[in-house]
């Protein structure tokens, strides 16, 4: 069955509750070679204000996607040599996303595995570079609304709701302590570290500790 494109009623406009919301969301890809997609199991909220994000110094041209209203993409090249794909929070001219970190494979995946030289398919999309060249995301899909059928939108959750860690963001110099990173529990196809990808510890009962 062809999965369903989310409604603007669907998701959150906050960046950080948006950030969560799009745990188990799918991320489908129609190009001229077919449909590619995937599950989203990791993102990073960049918040109005965050030092990290792009929007920090202001409205430019080559961030203007990022100040449209929520649901839309922002694509960036990361260090020159990977598209980074994000998904616009907030209202118009704001300034804030969320970058989709992490993807599980669901269609397409002999097509992925061509554009990522042969990967696992654990590895195809996990990390932001990986997940855009296996979608075969790049710059041109940059500013698309992404709640309508088109060239990359954003499809309802193919299972129930997962479990929903949080915990610093990857990678970052500036603002690296804040827990903006979402990610499902317990994934294999979460980006970084092993010991991120483990379950989830429940928090210990404080009650039981004596003075």
């Amino acid at each position: 069955m062809s999965p369903a494109p989310l409604q603007p009623g669907d998701l959150p406009e906050s960046t950080s509750a948006l950030a969560r919301a799009l745990i188990g969301c799918i991320v489908v890809r129609d190009g001229r070679e077919g449909r590619t997609s995937g599950r989203i199991v990791e993102t990073e909220a960049y918040r109005p204000g965050d030092s990290a994000a792009h929007a920090f110094r202001g409205k430019r041209v080559a961030n203007a996607s990022l100040f449209l209203p929520a649901f839309h993409a922002y694509v960036y090249l990361s260090h020159g040599v990977a598209w980074c794909f994000n998904v616009v929070a907030e209202r118009g001219d704001v300034g804030a996303g969320v970058l989709i970190r992490a993807l599980e494979p669901l269609e397409g995946i002999d097509r992925m595995r061509a554009r990522r030289d042969g990967a696992a398919l654990r590895d195809l999309c996990r990390g932001p570079g990986r997940l855009s060249r296996a979608l075969d995301i790049d710059r041109s899909l940059d500013g698309v609304y992404l709640l309508s059928h088109g060239p990359l939108w954003l499809a309802a959750p193919d299972r129930p709701r997962p479990r929903v860690a949080a915990g610093p963001r990857i990678g970052l110099t500036r603002a690296a302590a804040l827990r903006a990173r979402y990610y499902e529990s317990g994934s294999p196809y979460v980006s970084g570290p092993a010991r991120l990808r483990l379950p989830a510890r429940a928090p210990k009962d404080q009650s039981r500790r004596t003075t």
